[in-house]
């Protein structure tokens, strides 16, 4: 199956060589030349517009897009409305906003061109492991991608699912990363304690590397755990600062909206906001109020 791949960063690249091994002819986009350069390497082709990949592709098109979510992804979304035809289809593999995903996919629909949300999972080793891919739009379309998906997920029956409607894929893949949170959270306080405890001295590394064998908390979060524990246990040279890419905060308003408790995604999302906070004016006063009600000392600055 022919397809135009809209974004070659890491992953979106990745994508493209994955399916270019799996026989699948790949026209890329991307502003960078650097990276067009280096779909060529894997055996693609490349375009320097939007305007020249649809030209590059026979239809009925279809176009993956692996771009930021928000402005970025409603600007491509906009200027493909303008250059595809009927029985086009777009699909996004970003991390969208569900909402977002359904008031683009009404607006395509409007000029007949398809829309599928593919949630997409495993980062910077898919290429050699393969995709995990949550997939929602109308059947007939996801039936007529399945080479696609089947191409990109660990194998053609595993990892990968048309998982409901349009929207379904993107709501789907947020909540997997709000269970992310949790669960590497859970991680990083269990071994914080671990470490804490001077007397013992254990090796962090050694106990990673055994709980990743036999022991229920074994995941592939745990392995890259490990990996990171051998490459640097002291965590050196690594601020105490942690991003969040946003699904988390949209899967906890989801779960408010909904009425369902998730104090674990809640307090990982929490602990996140506050190691970005390195002169905190609460601790400030929680300080000043124990001095003021105990006379508890306040340690200066």
């Amino acid at each position: 199956m022919d397809l135009g791949m809209i974004g070659l960063g890491r992953m979106g690249g990745n994508m493209a060589a994955r399916l270019l091994r799996g026989g699948h002819k790949v026209v890329g986009f991307d502003p960078d030349a650097d990276a067009r350069k280096a779909l060529e390497g894997d055996g693609g082709g490349s375009a320097a517009s939007l305007q020249e990949l649809v030209a590059a592709l026979p239809a009925p098109r279809v176009l993956w897009m692996m771009v930021p979510a928000g402005k970025i992804t409603d600007q491509t979304v906009e200027a493909l409305a303008g250059l595809l035809a009927p029985g086009d289809v777009v699909i996004d593999g970003g991390n969208s906003n569900y909402r977002d995903t359904l008031r683009r996919a009404e607006a395509l629909a409007g000029k007949r061109i398809g829309y599928v949300d593919c949630g997409t999972s495993g980062g910077v080793w898919g290429l050699a492991e393969g995709y995990s891919l949550m997939v929602g739009g109308d059947k007939a379309t996801v039936d007529r991608l399945r080479p696609l998906f089947e191409a990109l997920a660990p194998a053609a029956d595993r990892g990968w699912g048309h998982v409901g409607p349009v929207g379904s894929g993107h709501f789907t893949k947020m909540v997997h990363n709000g269970i992310e949170y949790g669960l590497m959270q859970a991680y990083a306080e269990g071994f914080s304690i671990l470490q804490h405890k001077q007397e013992f001295a254990l090796d962090l590394h050694q106990v990673a590397e055994i709980w990743r064998h036999g022991s229920v908390v074994r995941s592939w979060l745990l392995d890259l755990t490990a990996d990171a524990l051998r490459k640097n246990p002291g965590m050196d040279g690594i601020s105490p600062w942690v991003a969040d890419s946003g699904e988390g905060r949209w899967t906890l308003q989801e779960a408010i909206d909904l009425d369902v408790p998730a104090p674990v995604i809640a307090l990982s999302l929490i602990s996140r906001l506050r190691s970005r906070d390195d002169d905190s004016y609460a601790d400030k006063l929680l300080a000043a109020m124990r001095n003021e009600f105990g006379g508890h000392a306040i340690k200066k600055a």
